[in-house]
């Protein structure tokens, strides 16, 4: 074999190990990436079905409700339009409260979202750039939806 058909069959080679490299990079990155969806974006099935995805809105008032194991709380996120049930187990953030925003990550399961985590804005004017606009759109619809 000639020294010019070595560099071409080195090349190729080298070519066809990098893009096997980014394709499986891409799918890592692609089957780790957490979509944020609002509870209108849910009911309307455009959530990842059996994937774990974060959930964001408002915590509804009135609906936090405590089990006695004192880990375990239900509540409902709602963007102002559409509503979401919501179970978690674990240690609430010290800021998190009715009315205010939160971003649970989980999963859908049989309608109600199960929760693995639960982020609380962390402050009183902060409110995530993807909640806002949620509820933005929510607010802006003509129908304006159920609660």
């Amino acid at each position: 074999m000639k020294a010019r058909h070595k560099r071409l069959s080195i090349v190729i080679g080298g070519l066809g190990v990098l893009g096997l490299l980014t394709w499986l990079a891409l799918n890592v990155f692609e089957s780790n990436m957490m979509l944020f969806q609002s509870p209108s974006d849910v009911v309307a099935g455009k959530a990842p079905q059996g994937k774990s995805f974060r959930l964001g809105g408002l915590v509804e008032e009135g609906t936090l409700e405590r089990e006695n194991d004192g880990l375990t709380v239900h509540f409902i996120v709602t963007d102002k339009v559409e509503s979401i049930p919501v179970t978690y187990t674990g240690i609430l953030p010290d800021l998190f409260r009715e009315g205010q925003g939160v971003v649970a990550q989980g999963k859908l399961e049989n309608g109600v979202f199960t929760a693995h985590e639960v982020l609380a804005k962390h402050d009183e004017e902060y409110m995530s750039p993807e909640v806002a606009d949620a509820l933005k759109r929510a607010e802006e619809k003509p129908n304006g939806g159920s609660i």
